[in-house]
């Protein structure tokens, strides 16, 4: 038809507009299983071991961790869960610079845990998509040394057969050339073409495997509009994109095989490929809702426990999703969506219902239990402090920057509050954030607390977490007070 967009018409850089943060193992031998990851980048964190309860309680035997967290490795003992652990960017210049920091590295966060009862630690990530456009090239050099060194400290402990390190890779590490936008055409990308495959010749050497993420959402969400909505799901509803014999009705599995090509042009074709983060956000943009995470995670999971593979590469596929739990203290410079990827609340509540099993039998994940919340009590706009209305803007906006107003965006879950409602939601943000301190309910008169919960069926209005709970990571909501690092000025406001 005339004027309509397909997936077959698009540059395959596009279809592989694919961002940052759930493990795909691609491997014939392996049983496909469900996994997720763990981010804790959050205000007010919920106790590790409720978390990990409920982990088991759901059958994820799979875990992915952005860092060795103390409090939730002692809360993993004796679990049998297998997990990932993660070196953070910042750590990759003294590790690459010093093995000796490396080897203590090694000795303090894997070693100390490598017992019988123990923690089943299975891989390291070194570093988190290092390789990333928008760092502008800061970690490339530092990724290899360090990569190296943890692979050495390993071997000094005997666990590197036991523990393999990996490099989770963003995927804009690799493209398919405009002159021909199909998956076959896959390599990665000229100006990191030859630090990638220096790092893909030293995994495939020690046994460890590719590690990518893949973001179908961020393909819609970058596509300016010209990305074709049902190519980002899998029910095979979109017009395929035909690569030789292969169809493909999916940008997942284009972007995978696109991977898979790169892979076999560096000469290893038969290179294991885990996928480090995928799933869908459900908040923070037009896209962004229950029902296309839901409908996304669940055909994602049916595709996975299908054991079909892709086109390219078929096998059973281990999938670690992203993300387990909301997390309102993420960076929002890529859309406001960053602090919705979790399959939970940020009080452990599931959002939606999920099959994880792919049998078609969708219910409830089971919640986090025993939930230490502050008292049932909301911040909202002071009804009588009409004589100060003209202070609200700015008010908003303060309380806004000091807390996260990411639900009132355009295309949010709350975009729909009046000035009035909107002022109610920033007011309450600020108010949780902040333990529920008297004077965090203020603002100059323009608000006052109350016992009546001023949610609505779709724009819920949070009672925070007890911080004493989480005691251990208030550290992050205080630094960012202080950084200002949470963003101003989100709100629609209606005129």
């Amino acid at each position: 038809m005339a004027g309509k967009t397909t997936a077959s018409s698009l540059p395959c850089r596009l279809l592989l507009l694919l961002f940052p943060a759930a493990i795909l193992a691609l491997s014939s031998t392996e049983v496909s299983a469900i996994g997720v990851n763990w981010g804790t980048m959050a205000t007010h964190q919920l106790p590790p071991e409720k978390v990990v309860r409920m982990l088991k309680e759901n059958n994820f035997t799979k875990l992915k961790l952005f860092e060795a967290d103390e409090r939730i490795l002692e809360a993993l003992l004796g679990t049998d869960i297998e997990v990932m652990l993660a070196i953070p960017n910042y750590m990759l210049k003294k590790m690459s610079e010093d093995l000796s920091q490396a080897a203590s590295w090694v000795e303090a966060n894997v070693t100390r845990y490598k017992y019988w009862g123990g923690v089943n630690i299975k891989y390291i990530a070194v570093g988190n998509e290092p390789f990333l456009q928008t760092y502008n090239g800061t970690y490339i050099r530092q990724t290899l040394p360090a990569l190296r060194n943890i692979y050495e400290a390993l071997r000094k402990a005997d666990l590197e057969s036991e523990i393999k390190p990996t490099v989770p890779f963003n995927a804009d590490v690799y493209d398919s050339p405009e002159s021909s936008p199909v998956p076959s055409s896959g390599d990665f990308r000229a100006e990191v073409r030859d630090d990638a495959i220096e790092i893909i010749h030293f995994l495939y050497r020690i046994g460890s495997p590719f590690t990518v993420n893949i973001y179908p959402f961020l393909s819609l969400y970058g596509g300016g509009g010209h990305f074709p909505e049902e190519f980002a799901f899998f029910e095979g509803l979109a017009d395929p994109l035909r690569d030789g014999d292969h169809l493909y009705t999916n940008v997942f599995d284009a972007n995978l095989d696109t991977l898979v090509s790169a892979l076999t042009r560096a000469g290893y074709p038969d290179m294991e490929i885990l996928v480090g983060e995928v799933g869908w956000p459900t908040d923070g943009d037009v896209n962004a809702n229950l029902r296309n995470a839901r409908r996304f995670n669940q055909g994602l999971i049916r595709h996975v426990m299908s054991g079909l593979g892709t086109p390219a590469r078929k096998g059973n596929i281990d999938v670690y999703m992203f993300s387990l739990l909301d997390e309102d203290a993420k960076s929002v410079l890529p859309g406001t969506f960053e602090r919705h990827w979790g399959m939970f609340e940020f009080d452990g509540k599931p959002k939606y219902e999920l099959d994880l099993s792919g049998s078609g039998e969708a219910k409830w994940l089971v919640p986090v239990e025993g939930v230490p919340y502050l008292a049932k009590k909301w911040c909202v706009l002071n009804p009588e402090a009409n004589e100060l209305l003209d202070l609200l803007p700015d008010t908003i906006d303060y309380a806004c920057s000091l807390s996260d107003c990411t639900s009132l965006g355009y295309g949010s879950s709350c975009n729909h509050l009046t000035v009035q409602g909107n002022a109610s939601y920033a007011f309450n943000m600020y108010y949780q954030m902040n333990d529920q301190k008297e004077w965090a309910c203020d603002f100059n008169g323009l608000a006052v607390t109350t016992d009546r919960d001023p949610s609505d069926d779709s724009c819920q209005f949070p009672v925070m977490i007890s911080s004493a709970a989480g005691a251990g990571f208030r550290w992050i909501y205080d630094g960012l007070v202080l950084l200002g690092a949470f963003s101003v000025g989100l709100l629609m406001m209606p005129s």
